[in-house]
């Protein structure tokens, strides 16, 4: 016990120094994952309350989510009833009346949002693709590893988006953008879905943290192209079939697909941020400015267990801004919340941003 306090005070004093510096990612991802007790950042910032300063906590909560800009997946779910559960409302009439006074609003949008029109989630029942979780196929090593097998898993998910439609969620976001514009007012998402079925819907501000399938970057030259070739290759023509018998097709390396330069011919991968890597720091730029003058969030279609996103809805709680939570059960995040609305967020979320006739917005 001795030594533990002393490695939090110890990773405390790190901390205050890497942030009076402004250190950002490694020296802050080992301070929170190491001396911290591994703990997930926001439980961190539960449990050692007693250890940490007020302000270094502070600076943690205002900070740490931007810093730490490296995708991870939290393996400490909690799916119980959260605490100060009583003061989450679900009084869709309050939620109307602060959503008629923002100005500048803020959608998150998560996996729950794509499963609306039929996008699996790769959580729950369909947690795996043939015998692997996302999780550990969508990483750089197993890229490195296997490109075939990683390029399976991503072309079974291309086609499969390719023959999507909006759903009434993607629809409801994209319609409520366009009449507030009318009205001096703005609506950003900021999505996780690498999916572009934001777009389809007809919004314009989308900001796409995790990349998207629909581009791919090589990896000798870095060059980003929109592409949208069904199938991406022929030797992917029929492949990647998600069932747990399905064998690896081993396609050799020079068949999978390759860069058009005819200079450079790279290997391509998906331009989507694995897990373990940092998302793009001109997009957190953006997402960073947007938490920091919205001022009505909405949470919707997420677990909350995939950072750094599943901050970005609590830093905005810490303003004292409401936030709204759609999706079809509590979250990790749930606490930090003003407003929780349970159910499919393709029923929940049109129904709190449809225009009502004795609303004057």
């Amino acid at each position: 016990m001795k030594e533990s306090r002393a490695s939090t005070r110890y990773g405390v004093s790190l901390l205050e120094r890497s942030l009076r510096m402004g250190l950002r990612s490694v020296l802050l991802a080992e301070v929170v994952a190491i001396n911290l007790n591994q703990c997930e950042l926001g439980v961190a910032l539960d449990i050692n309350k007693r250890d940490i300063p007020l302000r270094v906590t502070m600076l943690l909560q205002n900070r740490a989510v931007f810093s730490l800009g490296r995708r991870m997946c939290s393996t400490h779910v909690t799916t119980g009833p959260v605490s100060e559960a009583a003061r989450l409302s679900s009084d869709m009439s309050e939620f109307r009346k602060a959503f008629s006074k923002a100005k500048h609003i803020a959608i998150i949008t998560g996996a729950g949002v794509s499963a609306e029109s039929g996008v699996p989630t790769f959580r729950g029942e369909h947690e795996k693709w043939r015998k692997w979780k996302s999780q550990d196929l969508a990483t750089p090593e197993a890229f490195s590893r296997n490109p075939s097998r990683v390029w399976e898993f991503y072309h079974y998910r291309r086609e499969l988006v390719l023959n999507r439609r909006p759903s009434p969620v993607h629809l409801a976001i994209a319609e409520c953008e366009a009449q507030l514009k009318k009205q001096g007012r703005s609506v950003v998402v900021i999505t996780q879905c690498i999916d572009d079925l934001h777009r389809q819907a007809g919004s314009k501000h989308v900001l796409k943290i995790h990349g998207s399938l629909m581009e791919t970057r090589c990896v000798s030259c870095g060059q980003v192209t929109v592409n949208k070739r069904s199938p991406i290759c022929p030797a992917l023509n029929g492949k990647g079939a998600p069932g747990p018998n399905v064998a690896d097709a081993l396609i050799p390396v020079d068949k999978l697909p390759r860069c058009d330069d005819r200079d450079c011919h790279g290997l391509l991968r998906p331009n989507t941020v694995f897990f373990g890597e940092t998302l793009d720091s001109h997009i957190l730029t953006k997402v960073e400015k947007e938490m920091e003058i919205c001022d009505l969030c909405l949470v919707v279609g997420t677990s909350s267990i995939v950072y750094p996103a599943a901050m970005f809805g609590p830093r905005v709680a810490s303003r004292g801004v409401p936030v709204a939570e759609f999706n079809t059960s509590m979250t990790p995040k749930t606490e930090y919340f003003t407003y929780h609305f349970q159910g499919p967020c393709g029923t929940t979320l049109p129904q709190a941003l449809a225009q009502h006739e004795s609303e004057v917005l």
